[in-house]
């Protein structure tokens, strides 16, 4: 038999009560609604205002659940360091979708995440020293700018076009096959990652992950 689950989705109160095999179903406005991993159906005579609603509570789930794997993966690293990789295959997750999530998790405590930004908006300037992330972020939500409008002031800024160039960043020359650049673009394109952030992110998470060398102390030769 299988278990039935209840999930608070933090969003207006919504709890979606059910199985991972026949659905989860929840309550808004008057009508029940059934969510599957494929589909979501509404029943006939929904109010539009209740529609409305819905789609509001669907786009901040999905907003969401970017910060939320990547806090999961990040409890799971620090507190199940020699199990999670494991974990994380028999769950069937994409470890390097999660992985990147993780990398700009870590980079901003939720203290610091704008409610009015998206994931992707904290992604663009993640690879920045805090202030400039701090900076960049206050601009873009005072100005409601979007993920792809930051990104393009970032790189003006950077060119010296639209503001004054960014300090504090070290460039590293990497040289690499052709062959390997494209893959390494499809899997940072898999990820809805710019390529040098993606690279950036794997660097990161590995020195994360890396153990500390033991330094020994030398014996005095006698």
């Amino acid at each position: 038999m299988a278990l039935v689950s209840t999930v608070d989705t933090g969003v207006n109160g919504i709890q979606l009560k059910g199985t991972g095999v026949r659905g989860k179903r929840f309550t808004l406005g008057g009508g029940e609604f059934l969510t599957k991993r494929t589909c979501l159906s509404i029943p006939d005579g929904v109010p539009m205002e209740a529609w409305k609603r819905l789609g509001r509570n669907i786009f901040v789930i999905s907003e969401a659940s970017a910060w939320w794997l990547g806090d999961w993966l990040v409890y799971g690293q620090r507190n199940y360091p020699d199990r999670y990789k494991r974990a994380i295959e028999e769950t069937g997750l994409d470890y390097q979708t999660l992985r990147n999530y993780a990398w700009v998790a870590r980079k901003f405590t939720a203290a610091r995440r704008r409610e009015g930004l998206s994931f992707q908006h904290h992604a663009e300037v993640a690879g920045l020293p805090q202030e400039q992330q701090e900076r960049w972020l206050a601009q873009a939500d005072a100005g409601g700018w979007s993920r792809n409008e930051l990104r393009a002031r970032i790189r003006g800024a950077v060119a010296g076009e639209g503001g004054r160039a960014l300090d504090a960043v070290v460039y590293v020359r990497l040289k690499a096959l052709s062959g390997r650049k494209e893959q390494w673009q499809q899997a940072a394109d898999s990820s809805g990652m710019p390529l040098l952030d993606w690279i950036a992110s794997i660097l990161d998470d590995a020195a994360q992950n890396a153990k500390p060398i033991e330094q020994t102390a030398a014996t005095p030769r006698g």
